[in-house]
């Protein structure tokens, strides 16, 4: 086994989700030496402040990720990089001058993850997004996810994804979101998965269906394969591909399928909720709550009125007045503890409630009070926009395997004959 560390940077890093899946992992293999995190338009950096206070080693970058300068990436160590990142428009556009592309919105984070591996050249990248991201944008399905692809083959990497629903992997949270695993061409890892079709890489052999198995063929028969442009304005412009929740791109080759999960037993709810006694008075909704969340979870037909003119009937279906605590949780959102439709109400021994901050923190796997010191406002907030850490202790342990591919090809090396 591979003794050395991983130099690690974690990108749009909330509240270190990314971080502590690795380090649960194998700590002493995930090094995480540069961290950067920030929420634009707010005053209060309480995500960043958050992270720092449970993470002291390693250095804390607190700023616009677009302004941190190129010399500053190109004096990191990267072996890994991580993140989780908004889905956006992913548009590219040819310069007036016919040079090369401008790539949509200036804000478009993508492209700062590309300047971050551009600068430092890691081994492995590690995303996480949600899954619509495979069909947008809606007038041009796959076009986003294509350029993204299109990015890491021009940068020198091969790319799987998987869309995990993290309750069918037995965590409490039905989850849903893609991963992204790109590596650098020419590493271990790559050179032992270049002796496998496609097909087996996906369903048997690859980065995700080692740890997370498939059943071994696609559902409905539904596999498609096609090509990436080397331009990226020609992607932009003409993509057309129906990705599936799984595949791997390789050499602009792609190959996708619709996998169907070997599922595990899901962790209901009521395994992670607090005892009762200790849940505070102001968690119980009162009557006029309960008023108010029957309809909102309701079924409903509301006329609407457009911008232009337009009629129309606004409808929804009913939903079932609690959360089945036999079953788990559905997604958590930002929106969770507020008087949302989405938000979770569970009924413990007669009482509805809404789920505690802790509560939350264990539906994603953090450590309780791992928020704590933030408004219980912001403590739902983040918990809706982190991720299931558990998948990526996952993960990182089948990283920290791929290592020892590494160190036994290292090893072969050394004994061969000069």
């Amino acid at each position: 086994m591979n003794n050395d560390t991983l130099n690690v940077i974690e990108l749009f890093a909330g509240v270190g989700g990314f971080r502590v899946g690795l380090e649960r992992a194998n700590r002493n293999l995930f090094k995480v030496g540069w961290a950067n995190q920030w929420e634009p338009s707010k005053k209060a950096q309480e995500a960043f402040e958050c992270y720092t206070r449970n993470f002291q080693d390693g250095e804390h970058v607190n700023k616009d990720i677009a302004t941190v300068p190129d010399e500053e990436f190109q004096r990191l160590t990267a072996d890994l990089i991580v993140g989780g990142f908004p889905c956006q428009d992913y548009s590219v556009a040819r310069s007036l001058s016919g040079e090369k592309g401008i790539q949509g919105k200036k804000g478009v984070l993508f492209w700062q993850i590309e300047r971050v591996i551009e600068k430092t050249q890691p081994k492995y990248v590690l995303l996480e997004n949600v899954d619509r991201l495979l069909k947008s944008p809606s007038k041009q399905r796959g076009r986003d996810f294509g350029v993204m692809l299109g990015t890491f083959r021009n940068l020198g990497y091969t790319v799987e994804w998987r869309v995990i629903n993290a309750a069918e992997y037995g965590f409490a949270q039905r989850r849903r979101r893609v991963f992204i695993f790109a590596y650098k061409n020419g590493v271990a890892f790559d050179l032992e998965q270049q002796e496998l079709e496609p097909k087996e890489i996906v369903f048997k052999q690859g980065f995700f269906a080692k740890p997370f198995p498939v059943k071994e063929n696609p559902y409905k028969n539904r596999e498609n394969d096609g090509e990436i442009a080397v331009d990226r304005v020609e992607i932009s412009d003409n993509f057309s591909l129906e990705f599936h929740n799984g595949g791997i791109m390789r050499n602009g080759e792609i190959y996708t399928a619709h996998v169907e999960p070997v599922e595990m037993a899901a962790t209901p709810l009521k395994n992670i909720l607090i005892p009762e006694n200790e849940v505070e008075e102001r968690y119980y909704l009162t009557p006029e709550d309960e008023k108010k969340f029957e309809y909102l979870r309701g079924p409903k037909k509301i006329p609407r009125t457009s911008a232009d003119g337009h009629t129309y009937t606004f409808s929804e279906g009913g939903m079932s007045p609690t959360d089945d605590l036999d079953k788990p949780g559905r997604t958590m959102l930002t929106s969770e503890g507020t008087k949302n439709r989405s938000t979770h109400i569970i009924d413990v021994d007669g009482r509805k409630r809404f789920l505690t901050p802790i509560e939350c923190e264990r539906l994603n796997g953090f450590s309780d009070n791992w928020t704590a010191g933030m408004t219980d406002r912001m403590r739902y907030f983040c918990m809706g926009n982190a991720l299931v850490v558990g998948l990526i202790e996952i993960m990182g342990k089948r990283i920290e395997e791929i290592e020892s591919i590494n160190s036994s090809q290292e090893e072969i090396q050394i004994e061969l004959p000069v």
